[in-house]
C-alpha cells in the first residue's frame, strides 16, 4: 500500500505551519512538486525552507516535474481546467508510481487550505480511483490567504448577523452576487474591483500574504483604487508573477 498526504502549509509565513502539518512533514519519504517555471522560484525556495526548518532526523526525497501549461483566455473554461487537470494527474500518477516504493508515504505540499479554490485533493482522489494498486490518501488542512487577509487587516470576514460569499475574479466580472454582503475574491488576474470603483464600498485588498513582500491597503474603494493598481502593476514587474486576495463590502454598516 502506498499512502499519499496533502499538506496545507499556509499562506508563506513558514510559522503558520501548523502542529499536525509538522508531524505530517516528519512522516513523508517523498515529496511531489509540479513546478510552474523560473518566475515562482521564490516559492519554490519557500517550500524548501519549510522542509528543512521542520523535517527533523529523517530521510527524505524530492521529485519534481514540470508543471502542465494553462490555457490564456480558453474559450470554455470548465473544459480548459478538466485538462489541466487531467494532464496534472497524469504528471503526479507517474511520479507517484515511479519514486514511491510500496508502503512508503508521499507528500503534496498545499498552499494555504487544500480545500480552498485548489485540485489537488480532486487530483489525488482521482489517481487513487484509477490505481491498480491501492493508494490511501489525508488531508492536512492549513492557514488559507483569506484567514491571513482578516487577520492582517483586523476584521472580521463577516459582519454581524451577514453571510460571506468567496469567489473569484471570473466570477465577478459577471456583477456582485445577489443577496451578498461581504465577498471573498480570489484568483482575479484582471483586477476586477476596478468595475466597483464608482461605488461607495470598503476594500481590504492584500498581496504576497504572509511573506516578506506581503502588501496591505484598506479603505473606500473609489479613494485607494489606483495605490492598489499601481502597487499590484509594480509588483508584478518586480517578481515576475502576483497572488493577491482581497474583500469588499458596501460601506456604511457594522
Amino acid at each position: 500500500m502506498k499512502k499519499i498526504l496533502i499538506i496545507g502549509i499556509g499562506a508563506g509565513d513558514p510559522r503558520q505551519v501548523t502542529v499536525e502539518a509538522i508531524e505530517a512533514l516528519n512522516q513523508v519519504d517523498v515529496f511531489f512538486f509540479l513546478e510552474k517555471g523560473a518566475i515562482k522560484q521564490e516559492m519554490v525556495a519557500l517550500r524548501h525552507r519549510m522542509l528543512r526548518r521542520y523535517v527533523k532526523d529523517r530521510p527524505y526525497r524530492i521529485v519534481e516535474a514540470p508543471s502542465p501549461p494553462r490555457e490564456h483566455a480558453p474559450t470554455d473554461y470548465l473544459s480548459s481546467v478538466d485538462r489541466l487537470n487531467r494532464d496534472k494527474q497524469a504528471a503526479f500518477a507517474r511520479m507517484i508510481d515511479g519514486a514511491l516504493a510500496e508502503g512508503q508515504c508521499g507528500g503534496i505540499l498545499a498552499w494555504g487550505d487544500p480545500a480552498l479554490y485548489d485540485s489537488t485533493i480532486r487530483n489525488v482522489a482521482a489517481i487513487a480511483a484509477r490505481s491498480a494498486q491501492k493508494l490511501e490518501y489525508e488531508v492536512i488542512p492549513g492557514i488559507s490567504s483569506v484567514q491571513t487577509l482578516a487577520a492582517r487587516h483586523r476584521i472580521t470576514l463577516n459582519r454581524i448577523g451577514q453571510p460571506i460569499t468567496i469567489t473569484t475574479g471570473r466570477r465577478l466580472k459577471e456583477g456582485w452576487p445577489d443577496k451578498a454582503d461581504s465577498i471573498v475574491v480570489m484568483l482575479d488576474g484582471e483586477e476586477t474591483y476596478n468595475r466597483f470603483a464608482d461605488q461607495d464600498i470598503e476594500i481590504f485588498w492584500g498581496a504576497y500574504l504572509g511573506t516578506p513582500d506581503e502588501i496591505l491597503i484598506a479603505g473606500r474603494l473609489k479613494e485607494v483604487v489606483d495605490q492598489i493598481n499601481d502597487l499590484r502593476r509594480s509588483a508584478r514587474e518586480k517578481h515576475g508573477w502576483i497572488m493577491d486576495t482581497y474583500l469588499m463590502r458596501k460601506a456604511g454598516r457594522l
